[in-house]
């Protein structure tokens, strides 16, 4: 009975997940009529006079600088210092998503589906602005990325819960077999294996 009840509550979510997946989209596009740029191709195109209305909200570089607090001048080399884990993560995620994922016949993931680096083109902002939005552009999108291939790499080996729940699990988690359910985890497991390998696009 509770199994059911859970299946009902996931239906109402993923439900609710893709309205919400709607509603979203349909804010974004008001945003863009509001702020009078569009998409094209995925490069972003603002109206003509918009740009240089922007740059009059720019913060000079120097005063930038100046006005930062300490604790940001102190604290920047040691953000920037992780571009060097990050790149190599990436450099190795994706390397062990093509070659294992070709093994195990798993669809590969789109890579640039997850960076969404943007923020750059705005006017508002200057140089240093600038960087540290495609640094956390990169990062955001790289741990993303990065995510999706080990929910996916959990999916094929170890699809079982776990005894305790995380704060935030990723959505694959829900369709794994119980902890604890020893009856069912090898046909379940190959079930999934057979899910993941038929599955074009990712899960919502």
């Amino acid at each position: 009975m509770a199994k059911n009840t859970l299946d009902e509550i996931l239906e109402r979510l993923h439900t609710l997940q893709a309205e919400l997946e709607e509603e979203i989209e349909r804010l974004y596009n008001e945003k863009r009529q509001v702020f009078r740029y569009t998409l094209e191709q995925g490069k972003v195109r603002f109206e003509k006079g918009v740009r240089l209305l922007q740059r009059h909200q720019k913060i000079a570089l120097w005063i930038y600088i100046a006005r930062a607090p300490i604790r940001h001048i102190l604290s920047a080399p040691i953000i920037y210092s992780l571009i060097l884990p990050l790149l190599l993560l990436d450099i190795m995620v994706t390397g062990y998503q093509h070659i294992c994922f070709r093994l195990y016949d798993i669809p590969l993931i789109k890579r640039h589906d997850y960076f969404v680096i943007d923020r750059q083109h705005l006017a508002y902002l200057n140089i240093l602005e600038k960087l540290n939005c495609v640094f956390c552009g990169y990062a955001n999108g790289l741990i993303e990325y990065t995510r999706e291939i080990a929910a996916r790499t959990e999916q094929y080996w170890c699809p079982i819960k776990h005894a305790r729940r995380s704060p935030d699990p990723h959505q694959r988690l829900e369709h794994f077999s119980d902890y604890g359910d020893a009856e069912v985890y090898h046909q379940h497991l190959l079930k999934l294996r057979k899910e993941l390998r038929d599955s074009q696009s990712h899960i919502k």
